[in-house]
């Protein structure tokens, strides 16, 4: 509208809006409202004027700029931004629990989610950041995935809602046995592991025998065809049971209670965090498991530890 009418440079919130045949009030205070959120505007002593990202999206100078700034554009406007830190990478929650998590923990107001939903969709899928492929919309990690003025086409492969185990389709699962942690297995990570299609095993309660343990844990990890590490409190065996199965490149779901300080040596690798404060997590953390264990059966490269040659 300003670049139409002003060939960009800036103007007075009364002459834009004459511009369009309106008035400052109402739909045209909105849209300027938004767009200062987006980063499109600037606005000061009553005239309004374009930023330079805008007018990369509106004029483009090469294939990149475009992208380049929707994305700058929903990353860095406010309530947006951090839903998309706080599920990038991952499936986003059933609608339910999804329209709790706005109201609870981003405090989106109740009668304001429906159009804030609309609006942080409409916002990722114009900045190519969600991959709606499949049963679920996905959240496309840009941190991990490409970097924010990469163009390259974005993988958006299926993944299946239902997963088929083979004889041998077991998931191994890493932990610590202390509580609040040894609780977690039959809570959570069963039936999220079932839910993926697998097998759940456990060292203590399901591979523990006659013969040495390391011998029985060292079978466990070679057949799985993945695992799910719990991280949180940073327990020594599970860190060696977890190098033993990036040593075999095997595919590893890591997990840690947020706030969790992650070793420099795995930081690299995305980690599922979860958030014991929020009444929903367990629900949330079984979702957020058992896609990303699909994930990893689907595409395993993206779960493997990958070592520089």
């Amino acid at each position: 509208m300003i670049l139409d009418q002003n060939a960009g440079h800036e103007t007075s919130l009364a002459d834009a809006a004459r511009f369009l045949g309106g008035k400052v009030t109402g739909e045209f205070s909105t849209e300027v409202s938004s767009a200062k959120k987006y980063g499109f505007l600037i606005a000061q002593a009553g005239k309004i004027a374009l930023t330079d990202r805008a007018k990369r999206a509106l004029r483009p100078q090469n294939e990149t700029d475009e992208l380049a700034a929707l994305r700058e554009a929903a990353l860095e406007a406010p309530e947006i931004s951090e839903v998309y830190n706080h599920y990038r990478g991952e499936y986003l929650p059933d609608e339910t629990f999804f329209a709790n998590a706005l109201v609870d923990r981003f405090k989106i107001p109740a009668d304001k989610r429906s159009d804030f939903l609309q609006v942080f969709i409409e916002s990722l899928r114009k900045a190519q950041l969600i991959d709606e492929s499949g049963e679920r919309l996905k959240l496309i990690d840009i941190g991990r995935d490409e970097s924010a003025g990469n163009t390259r086409a974005i993988s958006t492969r299926p993944i299946s809602s239902q997963v088929t185990p083979a004889s041998d389709g077991t998931c191994f699962v890493m932990q610590p046995f202390a509580p609040p942690y040894s609780g977690y297995y039959e809570m959570i990570f069963k039936p999220a592991i079932e839910r993926a299609g697998l097998i759940p095993v456990r060292a203590d309660a399901e591979i523990f025998g006659a013969g040495k343990i390391m011998d029985q844990v060292w079978r466990g990890i070679r057949r799985a065809k993945v695992l799910l590490a719990e991280l949180t409190t940073r327990n020594a065996n599970v860190y060696y049971e977890l190098g033993l199965a990036h040593a075999q490149g095997k595919p590893v779901v890591l997990i840690a209670a947020e706030g969790e300080s992650v070793p420099f040596d795995v930081h690299h690798i995305r980690v599922v965090y979860y958030d014991v404060t929020d009444p929903f997590w367990g629900q949330k953390l079984i979702d957020k498991v058992s896609e990303n264990i699909r994930s990893a059966l689907t595409n395993p490269e993206e779960a493997v530890f990958a070592v520089a040659d």
